[in-house]
């Protein structure tokens, strides 16, 4: 009742982008997931083909991040949003009603590009839009996306019992829904020129050594983030023997996220400061992986009760590492926007986004390799280990930042 009188509080723009994010997720999870199988099972494509096309859909979205962060800085938020919710329509509609490797590539293209325009975009006119209260905006934000990554891949699931088709066209529809729904009822809002060229503005932005900084610091929080679709399922399968146990994982997050996120960010604003908060999300992410780690090849599955206690470590890391998101990353969110002037919030979240997708994708690297190592030398501790390191390593970075005073230290939410 709370989180929803809070969303009630929120004006109607914010709402509209909380409900707008939702649909992203529950869209974009109820095909991507499935995409490799369908390119390589019922289309036949070879493995290395089936790489190029999710690569060039991910190097679509992660490279060009800055463009849709300039764009929204330039051309306002709201029509760079709806320009990505159209682009992804087509998107999704062309994997649904191609077979042909360029129709499919086209597909790629776009459904990527839509990311890297609305991605930004969304966040900017949030940030804008809330004022003071961005923190509780983007707690709330985070609900409704881990909402949609759980909703996503079930809807995917029983879509497939169709078809792929199914899949693709609903999640087309949805994103079709929302365009409209954005282009109806989103306030536009008068843009401030930024004063200077698109280079220019790159320069000021990379030019901000602290920014910099800040946005490599926290590398860290994205690939542990992501360790939630690939260590820990992997791990509760293994745990248990059961396929199915990778999706008790994202239900218990879920649940703790839509019962803690508001509660953690309110009660921990107005305690201390913000980056001591984030320095102390990271830590309790990397701490998660403590759990797992403690447990991993010591037992094989057999019967199920023994079945439920190996899992019991795995969720119990789970639940940590959502723990530490929620504590961290409506901070981040926050923060981001304080670095430089107003008129550049599209274009630092852009950029903030840049090294954060190389991060995940070259950590999702590492923890891949580290999980083949240890399975060989039987070291299975080893990827866990690694997860650990990683996030105690970023708590230290935005530590030793804020030890700096090179952080913003006025209340992000002050006017400027």
């Amino acid at each position: 009742m709370r989180t929803w009188h809070e969303i009630r509080g929120f004006p109607l723009a914010i709402r509209l982008l909380l409900v707008n994010q939702l649909g992203v997720n529950t869209g974009f999870y109820l095909l991507i997931p499935y995409l490799a199988t369908h390119l390589g099972q019922d289309l036949g494509m070879s493995a290395a083909v089936v790489g190029i096309v999710l690569g060039v859909r991910n190097l679509s979205q992660q490279g060009l991040f800055i463009v849709g962060g300039s764009a929204a800085d330039r051309l306002g938020a709201r029509g760079v949003i709806i320009a990505g919710c159209a682009l992804r329509t087509v998107g999704f509609a062309l994997f649904a009603l191609g077979d042909g490797l360029p129709v499919l590539l086209a597909a790629s293209v776009l459904s990527g590009l839509a990311g890297a325009l609305f991605n930004p975009a969304v966040r900017a006119y949030l940030a804008q839009e809330a004022g003071e209260r961005k923190a509780e905006a983007f707690a709330l934000f985070n609900v409704f996306a881990t909402t949609g990554a759980l909703v996503g891949p079930l809807l995917g699931s029983a879509l497939l019992l169709v078809d792929f088709r199914a899949s693709a066209l609903t999640a087309a529809g949805i994103f079709a829904l929302l365009t409209v729904a954005q282009a109806l009822v989103l306030p536009a809002r008068e843009v401030t020129p930024t004063g200077g060229s698109v280079l220019a503005d790159w320069r000021e932005v990379l030019s901000n050594r602290a920014f910099l900084a800040f946005s490599l610091a926290m590398v860290g929080m994205f690939t542990m983030e992501n360790q939630l679709y690939l260590l820990l399922p992997d791990g509760a399968r293994r745990a248990t023997g059961w396929d199915g146990a990778a999706g008790i994982v994202f239900l218990v997050g879920t649940l703790a996220n839509l019962g803690l996120q508001l509660r953690v960010t309110r009660a921990l604003k107005d305690r201390g400061s913000r980056t001591k908060w984030i320095g102390a999300g990271l830590a309790l992410m990397g701490l998660a992986f403590l759990p797992p780690m403690a447990v991993t090849g010591t037992a094989e599955p057999g019967g199920a009760a023994r079945a439920a206690l190996g899992l019991l470590p795995v969720l119990g890391g789970a639940l940590l590492l959502y723990l530490g998101v929620m504590v961290a990353q409506p901070f981040v969110m926050e923060l981001i926007p304080a670095f430089g002037r107003p008129e550049l919030t599209g274009t630092y979240f852009g950029i903030f986004y840049v090294v954060s997708g190389i991060a995940a994708a070259v950590g999702n690297t590492v923890v891949g390799w580290a999980m083949d190592a240890g399975g060989r030398g039987g070291a299975a501790w080893l990827p866990w280990a690694c997860c650990l390191a990683l996030g105690l390593a970023s708590a230290g970075g935005v530590a030793w930042l804020h030890r700096l005073r090179v952080l913003p230290q006025r209340p992000v939410g002050a006017t400027r």
